[in-house]
């Protein structure tokens, strides 16, 4: 069993949804660029930004239930930077202290309850790292065609591929680009504390989750590939393998894992 329900209107602004899970045996989870604060079957633990697949184990009959967080906002909320906790599963008490996480273990508070009580002094989010991670999902084939797009505000771009292309395009001097470079290096870093990884792999993540999304609706793996914005079917294939330990035939064949269907998506623990 696995339900999934949008986040209360209080936590939109940093929650995807809202879940509850039971399962009779080990669940697949993919990397989804999200971050889930988890309780039940005796713990609360956050579940970092994932770069490949692990295996959720539960005690049989026991129910998990979660916030799974917006791409780029779990950091502010939980207080620790996105990127020391990737591919982590860390216990609640190490970062809001033992008294939170029992109350949420003995469920006396809810996993919702909790993060709307760490709302009131919530930092704004990082408006250019919210628009790079939006343009990501949008489906671009590369980082450097957000970072293009995003030009016009030399603040909001990604280093390397787009100081090239304002070379490309005429920057008046190389201080200019060179200053531009700084910048993005700042970008990058804001970017990969807020979400837990790099822009080219919340690009990578935010493709194949399109992927999945896809699947029940595209016939065929060279269909799927070049819906979800791959170059081809063993661009697809690499991915796979390398974020779910699958073939992609063995992936989206449903049996093979739980987290296939769209009732089911990734991340469900």
């Amino acid at each position: 069993m696995y339900e999934e329900a949008a986040a209360p209107a209080a936590l939109r602004g940093v929650a995807r949804c809202v879940w509850r899970s039971a399962s009779e045996g080990p669940k697949r989870i993919v990397p989804d660029g999200c971050v889930d604060l988890v309780a039940g079957d005796g713990g609360v633990f956050v579940a970092g930004p994932d770069t490949a697949a692990w295996s959720s184990v539960t005690t049989p009959g026991a129910v998990l239930s979660g916030v799974r967080f917006r791409p780029g906002r779990a950091a502010a909320v939980l207080g620790v930077a996105a990127d020391e906790l990737r591919d982590q599963r860390v216990p609640l008490a190490e970062l809001w202290g033992r008294s939170v996480a029992e109350r949420l273990a003995e469920g006396e508070l809810s996993p919702v309850e909790a993060v709307a009580g760490r709302l009131a002094d919530l930092p704004p989010p990082d408006s250019a790292v919210a628009e790079l991670i939006a343009r990501l999902e949008a489906g671009v084939a590369r980082v450097g065609e957000a970072a293009a797009a995003m030009g016009a505000r030399p603040e909001a771009v990604w280093v390397g591929e787009a100081t090239s292309l304002r070379l490309e395009a005429g920057a008046a001097r190389v201080a200019e680009a060179e200053s531009a470079a700084v910048s993005e290096r700042r970008l990058r870093r804001r970017f990969v504390q807020a979400v837990g990884y790099g822009p080219a792999t919340y690009l990578r993540i935010s493709r194949f989750q399109r992927a999945v999304a896809l699947a029940p609706r595209v016939a065929g793996l060279a269909a799927l590939a070049a819906a979800a914005g791959y170059a081809d079917q063993a661009h697809l294939s690499r991915d796979c393998r390398a974020l779910t330990g699958l073939t992609p035939r063995r992936y989206f064949r449903g049996s093979s894992t739980v987290d296939v269907a769209e009732r089911d998506r990734l991340r469900s623990a």
